[in-house]
């Protein structure tokens, strides 16, 4: 798929989706994003790898800026997504793949996390009907 239709797809993806998609692409996008880091360092693309993870702490700034603050889980929300933005600096500067790779396992498994949880409510939802 090229360029123009990829960008296409995901603007309309974007705009037909409902806000709990949305942030499940955003998980999938940073996630993306820092599997890209990964080949940009192992490729010596050292351009690449700055983009990259500039993209990724763009996403995680906007999960944090999107986050519920009436629930308790929202700081611990935040905490995590700072920590993850930490290792992304870190990686950065010390080149270090270890620090991307354990962002990746947290935002895969929290991504997993939140898409059950939205399966779920969402069978709820319908039982309830």
């Amino acid at each position: 798929m090229n360029n123009q239709a990829q960008d296409t797809y995901l603007r309309m993806q974007v705009q037909t989706a409902a806000p709990w998609e949305l942030t499940t692409l955003l998980f999938n996008s940073c996630i993306k994003f820092m599997k890209q880091t990964i080949t940009a360092i192992e490729s010596k693309d050292f351009e690449k790898k700055n983009m990259y993870i500039k993209k990724s702490i763009d996403i995680l700034d906007e999960l944090i800026i999107t986050l519920n603050r009436n629930y308790d889980i929202s700081k611990q929300l935040e905490a995590l997504y700072n920590y993850m933005k930490e290792k992304l600096f870190l990686a950065n500067t010390k080149v270090d793949t270890s620090h991307i790779t354990e962002s990746i396992t947290l935002m895969t498994d929290l991504r997993d996390t939140w898409v059950q949880a939205m399966k779920q409510l969402h069978t709820k939802q319908q039982v309830n009907q």
